[in-house]
């Protein structure tokens, strides 16, 4: 079974799950929810539109840079309160992750990951890593990121995306039949907003065992 790798990076990214009103969660990885979102971007895919091809694909996450979990702190003064008879001032908290590097991996049928590699280097829609304004720098197209191996393999085994080797062992994120319950699987379009649970197994990658290479950037420059 083929995998699809792809590389979200960039300042900032925030990736939520159980985020509710006044306080904005973040995953220590991506979620399900948002890397489907993005790959429906880069299709060209309406919010109303299906996406059960896509939630359909197994991923995995490996964990090249954790970052630093930080938080933004937001008032609002005089905010139309939702019974509308009365103005009140809001604080809101959207915690965020800074500076952090993930290798995404997708298993599934080869057509559809062919396709998904062409839009992620041509995106019909802006990408962005869990909010609109967290931009993708470099971008997740992969030249080399469409692997004839599973899931697993694929993710063990392409180098190190920040260069050289990593400085500690990394976290791998596969979804499994048993392990840590994520509510991030969509089960439904985008604009119906509905989720359902799935399994992830948490296993540690050994450094050693990560392939040392130049950085991901550099190879997309390399190549074109």
């Amino acid at each position: 079974m083929p995998t699809l790798l792809l590389r979200l990076q960039g300042p900032l990214q925030s990736w939520g799950t159980r985020s509710r009103f006044d306080h904005r969660d973040t995953w220590p990885y991506p979620t399900k929810s948002g890397v489907v979102g993005l790959l429906a971007a880069a299709l060209g895919r309406d919010r109303k539109e299906d996406v059960s091809d896509l939630a359909a694909l197994r991923m995995g996450v490996r964990v090249d840079r954790k970052g630093v979990l930080k938080v933004d702190y937001q008032t609002a003064q005089n905010v139309l309160a939702a019974d509308l008879k009365a103005k009140r001032d809001v604080q809101s908290w959207r915690y965020f992750l800074s500076d952090a590097a993930f290798l995404v991996g997708l298993e599934g049928e080869r057509a559809l990951l062919e396709a998904l590699h062409r839009a992620l280097k041509n995106p019909r829609f802006p990408l962005y890593l869990g909010r609109k304004s967290y931009v993708p720098s470099p971008p997740p197209y992969l030249p080399d990121g469409l692997v004839e191996a599973p899931l697993a393999e694929a993710l063990e085994g392409y180098p190190y995306l920040l260069g050289g080797k990593p400085p500690e062992d990394l976290l791998l994120a596969l979804e499994a039949e048993e392990g840590r319950l994520v509510y991030d699987q969509p089960a439904g379009p985008f604009s119906e907003r509905r989720f359902a649970a799935r399994f992830v197994r948490e296993e540690v990658l050994p450094k050693e065992r990560v392939p040392e290479g130049p950085p991901a950037w550099e190879v997309a420059r390399v190549a074109h």
